[in-house]
């Protein structure tokens, strides 16, 4: 059974700023949906999905992780970008040149773009060019409807084409290739459609904390907040905590497994594909190649539930395992049975190149932050020192719900930062109907 996102029910469920964008999804704009974490962007767009024809508006990713999760096709190889070797102007030649890029961008009415704050805008640049060329049109996107998704306050753009990567280290004095301050951004006419409600966290004073913290604002009223919530180390802590690098968190998951009594049972993710694409889905999936379990392991579910009783980040205890289920209890008390599912990898053409089936959960003692984006978590604990990307604190502390839930073992303030390009870009780009819009002085 799925929930039927076109119904009157979800439609009264939708917050104001969310039918208000909906208004305009439902019009002939480009559109860029934007809004903290937790405002109900992605579910926006499920129900702005819902009745459209997937095939000729395709949804598009910036990484490969994220187009497994949602479903959809990565933006560099739907327009053949590649790492944009040679440039992007040579980039651009090759592509004009392929046919199936040909074939692809002539065929469809328009795309939405997720998570594009990881996107450079040397890229969206090239793809804009493409289209133009292929379309033989002048209009921005060569005519095509472009929706792009995201929050240019959480995770910073890969520059693929001189290997930077999201969590990569920079001088203080060296520009992010943020999306909007390339010519492309203000050429696509955007109508910016801002997500106020919080439809995560329904705690007042967390929600303030954390608008400060997006604004990478260190007040006494921070201040205060976060060293309220350190705490030593403790076993017993029954929830995920993040760490900023992945072999910490491997080793974490690892150790605390170990610590439980008896063997683990091993279950091997069983991949089917061609070769280079079931390598490419290895790095992407959200589940490992070999998942061990025992009772009693703290587990992540990696999937939202279609009938809405868990979602991606929902946490709990394995309970009992069988070959073809797992019964686990969540920490909100609910018990969910979990059958096995697949995650698969779609090519430039939308057609399934790999998947990969197992059970769609994951050890959860610890994840890392970049993984985390995008999930709600029951409890956490994170260690927010010797942070190094803006957004990173953000991303983190905004996976929970309530502040009752966060325990922190340690901060320093220089972790907690926003690049002044991305304050600077909502103050003149988001709507004066948005009153309430973080990321003002």
């Amino acid at each position: 059974m799925s929930i039927d996102l076109s119904s009157d029910d979800v439609l009264s469920e939708l917050t104001s700023c969310q039918a208000r964008a909906l208004a305009v999804l439902r019009g002939g704009d480009n559109v860029f949906v934007t809004g903290a974490a937790g405002s109900g962007k992605s579910y926006l767009v499920r129900y702005f999905l819902a009745s459209q024809d997937i095939r000729r508006f395709p949804v598009l990713a910036s990484t490969g992780a994220a187009a497994v999760l949602v479903g959809g096709r990565t933006f560099h190889s739907f327009f053949g970008l590649g790492i944009l070797e040679g440039g992007v102007e040579a980039t651009i030649e090759k592509a004009c040149k392929n046919r199936q890029v040909i074939k692809r961008v002539r065929e469809i009415q328009g795309f939405i773009l997720d998570e594009v704050s990881m996107l450079s805008g040397p890229t969206l640049r090239a793809a804009e060019v493409i289209c133009r060329r292929l379309r033989a049109s002048d209009a921005p996107w060569g005519g095509l409807r472009v929706v792009m998704v995201g929050d240019f306050a959480q995770l910073p753009p890969i520059d693929r084409a001189h290997g930077i990567g999201a969590h990569s280290r920079r001088s203080s004095g060296d520009s992010r290739a943020w999306a909007f301050l390339d010519p492309v951004w203000e050429w696509s006419a955007l109508n910016v459609q801002y997500l106020q409600t919080q439809t995560r966290c329904q705690d007042a004073e967390y929600m303030r904390i954390l608008n400060r913290i997006r604004e990478g604002v260190v007040d006494s009223e921070v201040r205060d907040y976060l060293d309220s919530k350190v705490v030593p180390p403790m076993a017993s802590f029954s929830g995920t905590r993040l760490f900023p690098r992945r072999e910490e968190t491997e080793r974490f998951n690892l150790s605390k497994l170990a610590s439980l009594p008896g063997e683990p049972q091993v279950f091997e993710s069983v991949f089917s594909g061609h070769a280079k694409a079931v390598e490419q889905l290895r790095k992407a999936a959200p589940i490992p190649d070999v998942l061990q379990l025992k009772e009693n392991a703290l587990v992540m579910i990696r999937q939202n539930d279609p009938m809405g009783r868990w979602v991606n980040g929902s946490t709990g205890w394995v309970k009992a395992i069988t070959p073809t289920q797992l019964t686990i209890r969540l920490l909100s008390g609910r018990v969910a049975e979990i059958e096995k599912a697949a995650f698969s990898l779609l090519d430039a053409d939308g057609e399934v190149v790999a998947s990969v089936t197992n059970f769609p959960v994951s050890l959860a003692w610890a994840s890392t932050i970049h993984k985390s984006q995008g999930s709600t978590l029951d409890r956490l604990m994170v260690n927010l020192k010797n942070l190094w990307e803006p957004g990173q604190a953000y991303v983190a502390l905004s996976r929970v719900s309530t502040g009752h839930e966060l325990c922190i073992e340690s901060w320093t303030p220089s972790s907690i930062r926003v690049d002044e390009d991305v304050i600077r870009f909502y103050q003149n780009s988001v709507p004066a109907a948005a009153a309430e819009v973080p990321l003002t002085p």
